[in-house]
């Protein structure tokens, strides 16, 4: 289930832990993307507060927010690049996507399998999507405080497994958040300290969301399988039909009388020669020698 836009609105622009939350994920993914341009880059669910940086450099921005959710003019100051869509049926041409960014649209969704076929759809040959959802074993999954907190949360191999279903190509993920969930002072103000440190260590485990990476598959992988062997042989000609037996007995015997019938007087020759005392007649069909 979708969070609502007003409650998503409220923590990224009205709370300094949705500020700091929203500061380090453009980060990381500015990091994935250091250069969009040549193309258009959308946003699917709430990723509005991370497009930001992309405006003015992608040939198109725009952020597309689901109907379950809501939608909000964006960006506050300027022309409006923000639309409402039907979730799983996106107004936009096959193939005409460069970058895509799902934040918050992915987990709350309860038709992902559509919804990853639609993203297909509209990614451009190696298209580049990257998913940002909620981290398994990370604190943010466990505290609704922030909207990270709701919908289903992720392993990155669990992630992975569930776009190569669905013909994508993980390429590369990220981690963050790893300040905690918490609007005190204390943790706002080290929060660049703890997400340097998290970084330094590796500390995926911890963060609160993951990033992850994916291009869009076009040619067919080849599928891993075991060989199995035929328990009988193949009978190759067992469809040929056989020669009835009265046939066969009856050219046999037919075969045997002309041998016979041509043999008869050449042995009765053969005999009356050798009891006159003459030498034997060779037989073109019997030799003596």
């Amino acid at each position: 289930m979708h969070l609502d836009v007003v409650d998503l609105r409220r923590f990224y622009y009205g709370t300094r832990l949705g500020r700091v939350a929203q500061r380090n994920l453009q980060a990381v993914l500015r990091g994935l993307w250091p250069d969009v341009r040549g193309g258009d880059l959308v946003g699917f669910g709430f990723a509005a507060p991370l497009l930001q940086p992309f405006v003015g450099e992608a040939d198109r921005v725009l952020s597309m927010m689901p109907a379950p959710q809501g939608v909000m003019p964006w960006p506050a100051a300027a022309e409006n690049l923000s639309a409402l869509i039907e979730e799983t049926r996106w107004p936009l041409a096959p193939g005409s996507v460069a970058h895509l960014v799902v934040a918050h649209g992915f987990e709350t969704c309860e038709r992902q399998g559509a919804l990853l076929e639609e993203i297909w759809r509209i990614l451009a040959p190696n298209g580049k999507v990257v998913f940002i959802v909620p981290n398994r074993s990370g604190l943010w999954a466990r505290r609704d405080a922030t909207p990270f907190g709701f919908g289903r949360p992720y392993t990155v191999s669990q992630l992975e497994a569930q776009l190569r279903r669905h013909r994508f190509i993980p390429e590369r993920h990220a981690a963050v958040l790893y300040t905690p969930p918490s609007h005190r002072r204390f943790w706002l103000r080290t929060s660049r300290v703890w997400e340097e440190l998290g970084r330094r260590l590796d500390a995926q485990r911890l963060a609160g969301a993951l990033l992850v990476e994916a291009t869009k598959q076009v040619y067919l992988m080849a599928q891993s399988g075991t060989k199995a062997e035929a328990r009988d042989p193949l009978k190759i000609f067992g469809e040929l039909p056989t020669p009835a037996a009265g046939r066969a007995a009856a050219r046999t015997g037919s075969v045997a009388a002309r041998i016979g019938g041509d043999a008869g007087p050449a042995r009765e020759s053969t005999a009356k020669s050798v009891a006159g005392g003459g030498s034997p007649r060779r037989d073109p069909y019997f030799s003596t020698g």
